[in-house]
């Protein structure tokens, strides 16, 4: 590691009578980027505060290198008392660099900031970025960025990546963000019931590395409460015959069991459940030749697409390019300017706004999960009472009359979804649903909405959410089009790679002699070999007939008495039911793939 330019020791900080830090202790090199990670309330923003001089911790020692100059980017930003949102950026200047004010113009016109604009007007997304130039401006020695990535979209967060990368002080950076945090961090921080750990590797080893600590710390509790079984039988039993010889292993033994009394066990986890409601039907939207605009701006023109029962859809685009317009209009909340929207029949929609507009600050939060109904809530049309589903959404139960206004980003997040999942649905909208959410809840989140048998639509600026959850992808790229991609992000990256055009190199022409070979150019294929469009075309039927076969088998099995008659028949079918089902996933993921590749020749 470099020498340290920042360093804690023994640090302890209790709020409200619990311990957030105990005898903390960590040190930053002068070149390092470190992510630090833990989950929402763990203490790891009022850590960062603490690292940036903001707050002061009740006890222990906080050093910095002299001389060295500390940024920080709060979780949310705050620009008042400023006129413009370039006085906010060149406010980060530090005094000796007072007069370089271009040094803010180069960062509006990267980040796209409007700098004439009134802070107290600004979106979050605009207000976010005027922060990120505010902490860039003046190249500290240590940059601390508190969730970098929210209300940022792809574009901006690529972009703030490679600035990034090239970095030559110190940083920190708290973000839930999985792609980020892998392209950047070289170590982990590790927050966990007020201590730090260490780990000097990427973010990609991580988790595994969290496992194997939580494993080893499960196993030593264990040997730690079989010790003392022991012991206490020992003190039982074998004490009063050698009482004072013995009185240095009694006080081991009270040690002990203080020890395992006061151990601080690893925080639950949140527990998400999601109400399912009757089945759709197969064609969910249909849109053919759909196109809107606003104040003679083309949003997208000429889009069409089917959406079917199960179908996961990502919407990718920078902000301000029409996302939400085009989900208004697949749904059928507004009417698009030309072309045709056909909406499913037995729909059971569920939206989650980002801007949490459905939330009140006055309102309490057992009122919003209960509708100011009492003490039930009902998940799915089954009555719970609202303190135990709030324990699954880790709320504490003294929060019940905490008013919306109180909570966290986090905790709103989480409210917003609990509120949400128990209403049955068959269809699910959500719109930036990873702002503010820990790494354990996204995971859950992410397994919730692959077990979810209905349909969803998503828009995100979440690379890794997008690859793990959505089996097609929608971008736009505010050039007046929407085009569909298989897959994920990356996925789409990938294909756009492939269909741009290669970049055109001059090479030095050689000085011997040399006879030129004219490199043949493939022609672009335009639709389907012969042997995939055969394929293609004999699919559905083999489809059909797998469908038949395993259905025929199925009815064989579901005979009672074919177990008792014929045990070794019974297997059989069941391993055959098993390898019928899997050749037709194969088969049906065949045609989707062809079915794509046809689709994109053809375009």
């Amino acid at each position: 590691m470099a020498p340290p330019i920042l360093s804690l020791r023994d640090i302890g900080l209790t709020w409200g009578g619990a311990p957030v830090l105990d005898a903390l202790e960590m040190h930053i090199g002068a070149d390092e980027r470190l992510c630090l990670l833990g989950r929402n309330g763990t203490g790891k923003s009022t850590l960062m505060k603490i690292i940036a001089g903001m707050i002061e911790a009740d006890h222990g020692e906080r050093w910095v290198q002299p001389g060295a100059r500390i940024a920080y980017l709060p979780q949310e930003p705050d620009a008042s008392g400023f006129a413009t949102l370039k006085d906010y950026i060149v406010g980060g200047l530090p005094e000796t660099q007072a007069d370089e004010t271009y040094r803010a113009d180069v960062l509006i016109d990267e980040l796209n900031v409007n700098g004439s604009a009134d802070p107290m007007s600004a979106s979050g997304g605009e207000l976010r970025r005027a922060a990120l130039a505010r902490a860039l401006i003046g190249e500290p020695e240590l940059l601390l960025l508190d969730e970098p990535t929210n209300h940022l979209d792809i574009a901006a967060i690529e972009w703030l990546e490679a600035y990034l990368k090239g970095w030559r002080g110190a940083m920190v950076l708290i973000s839930h963000d999985r792609t980020f945090l892998t392209n950047l961090a070289t170590a982990c921080l590790w927050l966990d019931r007020g201590a730090i750990r260490r780990m000097d590797a990427g973010f990609a080893r991580f988790e595994a590395w969290q496992d194997e600590v939580l494993a080893d710390e499960e196993m030593q509790a264990k040997k730690l409460d079989k010790f003392i079984k022991t012991e206490g039988k020992w003190a039982v039993e074998g004490i009063s015959a050698r009482r004072k010889r013995n009185q240095g292993r009694l006080r081991r033994l009270q040690d002990m069991r203080a020890e395992s009394a006061n151990r601080i066990r690893a925080k639950g986890s949140v527990n998400i459940t999601l109400a399912s409601g009757e089945g759709s039907g197969t064609r969910v939207v249909e849109a053919k030749g759909i196109a809107k605009a606003y104040d003679g701006r083309t949003l997208f023109s000429d889009f069409s697409i089917r959406i079917n029962r199960g179908d996961r859809i990502g919407v990718i685009g920078p902000n301000g390019v029409g996302k939400s317009t085009l989900l208004k209009v697949l749904t059928g909340e507004i009417q698009p300017d030309a072309g045709e929207v056909k909406i499913g029949t037995n729909l059971l929609p569920v939206y989650i706004d980002q801007k949490r507009a459905a939330l009140k600050d006055e309102v309490s939060v057992q009122d919003v999960i209960t509708g100011g109904g009492g003490d039930y809530v009902h998940v799915g049309g089954e009555p719970r009472h609202v303190m135990s589903y709030l324990k699954d959404f880790l709320f504490d139960p003294s929060q019940a009359k905490t008013p919306v206004g109180a909570l966290s980003g986090g905790e709103r997040n989480r409210l917003l979804i609990a509120t949400n999942f128990a209403r049955p649905s068959n269809l699910l909208i959500l719109d930036e649903p990873t702002n503010d959410l820990d790494m354990d809840t996204l995971d859950l989140l992410q397994e919730v909405l692959a077990d979810y048998d209905g349909t969803i639509i998503v828009v995100s600026h979440d690379r890794d959410f997008l690859d793990r959850v959505v089996t097609s992808s929608i971008v736009m790229e505010g050039d007046g089009t929407a085009v569909e991609y298989a897959g994920g992000y990356s996925d789409y990256r990938h294909q756009k790679a492939l269909s741009a055009p290669a970049e055109v190199k001059t090479v030095a022409k050689p000085k011997a002699s040399v006879t030129p070979i004219a490199a043949a150019q493939p022609k672009k294929a335009s639709k389907l070999s012969y042997k995939d469009q055969r394929e293609l075309d004999n699919l559905p039927a083999e489809i059909e007939a797998l469908t038949d076969e395993i259905a025929e088998i199925e009815a064989r099995l579901a005979d009672p008495d074919l177990y008792t008659k014929d045990p070794a028949k019974f297997a059989s079918l069941g391993k055959k039911l098993e390898d019928k089902r899997d050749f037709l996933d194969a088969r049906e993921m065949r045609w989707l793939e062809l079915e794509e590749l046809r689709e994109s020749l053809e375009k």
